[in-house]
């Protein structure tokens, strides 16, 4: 059997998605409900595929893909959405997405969408690549345009000068998690420290 995670806050998706595996080579050996709980649970259950929700309270699926992949995980991530706005897919684009599922059309595309990434190839519709391609060709709003909002509040809050306990605080997420969102961060912006990142968010227009 080939191990998934699912993360989705509702309890009905959660179960849809074990139902539709159920036969297949796919096995869900974790749920959870937030960003944060699946970041743990991909250590305690190191899964072949993570399925996530890209809306979820707290830290959500977007966040939680650029978290995985800023302390160098590359296992496959496959979105589950029934809807993703432009700063989202532009988001999870850069940060290696290898598969869009729509909440719609699940049952019918989720195995193959799992069966594609697990061999390494990517399963995002033509749709989202060609919007993402126009997307990353239009020119861009602002030096912290790059990140995606809670990025952009942590930027905000470093520009205040707060540390990162405190802004762990603000935001009830751990020091350790802010450390991981900054180190992203300055990659996506080619920066090396919280200065730059702060004269960087006082002088972005959208802020």
């Amino acid at each position: 059997m080939i191990p998934v995670l699912v993360a989705d806050d509702h309890g009905f998706i959660r179960a849809g998605v074990e139902a539709v595996l159920r036969g297949t080579p796919f096995q869900v050996v974790a749920a959870t409900a937030s960003g944060e709980e699946t970041l743990a649970a991909v250590e305690t259950h190191d899964p072949a595929i993570v399925l996530l929700d890209i809306n979820m309270p707290g830290m959500n699926g977007v966040e939680a893909l650029e978290a995985l992949r800023a302390r160098g995980d590359k296992r496959p991530v496959v979105l589950l959405t029934a809807e993703i706005n432009d700063r989202q897919l532009l988001a999870v684009m850069r940060a290696g997405v290898d598969g869009i599922v729509s909440k719609d059309g699940a049952e019918d595309e989720l195995v193959s969408v799992l069966e594609k990434v697990h061999t390494g190839q990517k399963a995002i519709a033509p749709m989202f690549l060609q919007r993402a391609l126009d997307l990353s060709l239009s020119p861009q709003a602002g030096p912290l345009d790059r990140l995606n909002p809670r990025e952009r509040k942590i930027a905000r809050l470093v520009a205040r000068g707060m540390r990162n306990r405190d802004i762990g605080q603000e935001l009830n997420i751990g020091e350790g998690t802010v450390k991981v969102y900054l180190h992203a961060m300055y990659q996506k912006l080619g920066i090396e420290n919280r200065t730059e990142l702060a004269l960087l968010a006082v002088s972005d227009p959208g802020e």
